[in-house]
C-alpha cells in the first residue's frame, strides 16, 4: 500500500471512536474535521501544513479551499479515490472535511461527538474532492 491517500483512509479508519474536540489535533485528546484529516495524512507519513485558529463555522469556501491548497491538495476530477477529502458545505456557512475510502467516509461528527465511518452518502458523493497528487505533496507539505 505505497499510496499516501489509502494509508491516510486506513489510519483515519483507526481513529474511529476517538472523540470529537473542537480545533482538536490528537487522538488523545479528540480530534475536529480537519484536525482527523491532518492526522491521518501524518499517520500515512505526509505532513501537512495545518492551518491555524480556523473557527467551527464562518470561514468561506474561498478561505478553506485555500487552507487545503497551502497543505498541498489540489481539486480532484475523475473518479474518487481512497484518501480523497471531501468538501462538504452545511448550513449556516460551515463547512466539513472527511476522507473517502471505497464505499465508505471517515469523519468527526460533532453532534455524535466522535470520530464515525459511514456509507457514501449523495451529499459526500456531491461534494468537491481534493487529493494529494500521486508524485508526492506540493505547495509546503513534505513527506517524512
Amino acid at each position: 500500500m505505497d499510496d499516501p491517500g489509502r494509508r491516510a483512509f486506513a489510519a483515519a479508519r483507526g481513529m474511529i471512536g476517538v472523540r470529537f474536540r473542537p480545533q482538536g489535533c490528537d487522538p488523545a485528546t479528540g480530534l475536529d474535521c480537519a484536525g482527523l484529516v491532518w492526522t491521518a495524512y501524518a499517520a500515512a507519513g505526509v505532513r501537512l501544513v495545518r492551518p491555524a485558529a480556523y473557527p467551527l463555522r464562518g470561514w468561506p469556501r474561498a478561505r478553506v479551499e485555500a487552507a487545503l491548497a497551502a497543505a498541498g491538495f489540489a481539486p480532484a476530477g475523475g473518479a474518487a479515490r481512497a484518501g480523497d477529502v471531501a468538501l462538504i458545505a452545511l448550513a449556516a456557512g460551515q463547512f466539513h472535511l472527511g476522507l473517502i475510502g471505497d464505499a465508505t467516509f471517515v469523519h468527526a461528527h460533532a453532534g455524535l461527538r466522535r470520530v464515525v465511518e459511514t456509507p457514501l452518502d449523495a451529499a459526500v458523493r456531491a461534494a468537491p474532492r481534493w487529493r494529494l497528487p500521486r508524485d508526492g505533496p506540493r505547495n509546503g507539505a513534505t513527506s517524512f
